[in-house]
């Protein structure tokens, strides 16, 4: 099931990437014109929403013209911007962009950090997080770096302990403590929210929480907590196009005071503005 899921994700991202690439003879594109459009990848939900406010109501005043193409897998975003058929990207944490550039031998750079969605367990079964029962089915996300952050959520709850030193690259193998005998369901972090109803419990990221019609402030059985986070989300560019003045322009409005109360009214403690 995960091989052909992971084969599922690859066609779908060489579909989104072919039609970002077809982008690549318009104003869609990414341009090292200052005058022309940026081009920026996002997830649909907390990002594309808060870039198309900014679209929406302050980039005209500001002079930038913006272009938000949406994507729902953690591929494309880092891939367009490497082969430069995006400007930008604004989805992922640094600990997933260090990976991604570990293993893919990507130069993709954090601008800025904007958000933080806190990482939750999500259960159609239990009301608290000690209700779960001996033997209980967990569906953890499969990518790296989530998967390591899902164990430390669990590990931070007592639910389970870690091999010292496990880190953000924790996988089941990790566990050292597993009193109530757990089991693990990898799955991709796209897919949790829809395989939730046969877990016993899932931790599912924020962004795909949102998108499922939850939400993670009155939802999740557990919540990260947000003091001292690494996983803010971040507005991330190739390494050299760091200066481009569409980019700090965006940087910016991402920061601004509007973007903030854009997202604490919206979001109401689902996303949390991270400046």
């Amino acid at each position: 099931m995960r091989n052909a899921l992971k084969f599922t994700s690859v066609l779908a991202t060489a579909g989104i990437a072919l039609s970002l690439a077809a982008c690549g003879s318009n104003s869609d594109s990414a341009s090292s014109d200052p005058n022309a459009p940026l081009t920026v990848v996002a997830s649909p939900t907390p990002h594309g929403q808060i870039l198309k406010y900014v679209k929406d109501n302050l980039a005209d005043k500001a002079g930038l013209k913006l272009n938000v193409k949406e994507v729902t897998d953690y591929v494309t975003p880092n891939t367009a911007v490497q082969d430069g058929s995006a400007d930008a990207n604004y989805f992922q944490h640094v600990p997933y962009l260090e990976d991604f550039n570990k293993k893919r031998g990507t130069d993709i750079v954090s601008v800025e950090t904007v958000h933080l969605e806190p990482l939750g367990v999500y259960s159609k079964k239990v009301k608290a997080i000690a209700e779960l029962a001996d033997g209980a089915t967990i569906g953890l996300p499969n990518d790296a770096t989530n998967e390591g952050r899902a164990l430390k959520l669990l590990a931070d709850n007592k639910l389970i302990t870690l091999k010292d030193g496990a880190g953000t690259a924790a996988t089941p193998a990790d566990v050292t403590g597993n009193p109530k005998n757990f089991k693990w369901k990898e799955l991709e972090a796209a897919q949790l929210p829809r395989s939730i109803a046969d877990l016993d419990a899932a931790v599912i990221n924020g962004n795909y929480a949102l998108d499922s019609g939850l939400k993670p402030a009155t939802d999740a059985v557990v919540l990260e907590k947000a003091d001292g986070n690494p996983y803010a989300n971040i507005l991330a560019v190739k390494k050299g196009k760091e200066n481009d003045p569409r980019v700090k322009k965006l940087a910016e409005l991402l920061h601004s005071p509007e973007v903030k109360k854009f997202i604490d009214d919206t979001f109401q403690g689902s996303v949390i503005p991270a400046f």
